[in-house]
């Protein structure tokens, strides 16, 4: 991507390497979309590639390896209302870059069981809804559906000591292991984190 952005007419549309670009994308998310954490494969038809800070508007990042995220295809194709994440975002500007640990958007979302996504950031909690469109049912239901199975499979684990709360926490935030992350972690993780300080 260095060496093309180099070349004369270089833009995004004109560079070539797009598959190996949603490969490393994919491999640096781990699997997961920057915006919704749902699943993502290195494919076209699974994957695409979002620009946090739109090409249209910020024409200059449009080769700059750091503004490019691994999206969702977040319903694409469907009625607007229905999609999510970049499909939805278009031209809009997310205010949080997702990757930084200067924002630590982990800190400012809370989650309810039934899968909603808020903040009390009332900014943050806008964006999450009228640029992402992160409440749309599809999203709420995965969300919930991730929560409550990993909770019934609590059921034959009794008490929950903090060193097993705290096992579990690393291995959802990917700390014990080199592989993907599990689709909608961070539901889970902000369970698990609720009752390690109750614990």
């Amino acid at each position: 991507m260095t060496t093309h952005r180099q070349q004369e007419h270089a833009d995004y549309n004109n560079y070539q390497e797009k598959d190996d670009l949603r490969e490393a994308l994919c491999i640096e998310q781990r699997g997961i979309c920057c915006y919704c954490m749902g699943a993502i494969k290195p494919d076209s038809v699974s994957m695409k590639i979002e620009h946090w800070q739109c090409q249209e508007n910020f024409p200059g990042m449009q080769l700059i390896f750091a503004n490019l995220l691994g999206a969702c295809k977040g319903n694409e194709g469907e009625k607007k209302d229905n999609t999510h994440c970049d499909t939805f975002k278009g031209n809009k500007d997310f205010s949080r870059y997702p990757p930084s640990q200067v924002y630590r958007i982990e800190d400012l979302i809370v989650y309810s069981n039934d899968g909603t996504i808020k903040s009390n950031n009332q900014q943050l909690d806008r964006e999450l809804n009228e640029v992402l469109n992160l409440n749309v049912q599809r999203l709420k239901n995965n969300r919930k559906a991730a929560l409550d199975g990993f909770k019934d499979g609590l059921t034959l684990q009794g008490k929950l000591s903090r060193p097993l709360i705290q096992r579990w926490l690393n291995d959802w935030k990917g700390l014990n292991h080199n592989d993907n992350l599990k689709p909608y972690c961070m539901v889970v993780i902000y369970w698990l984190q609720k009752r390690l300080n109750r614990a």
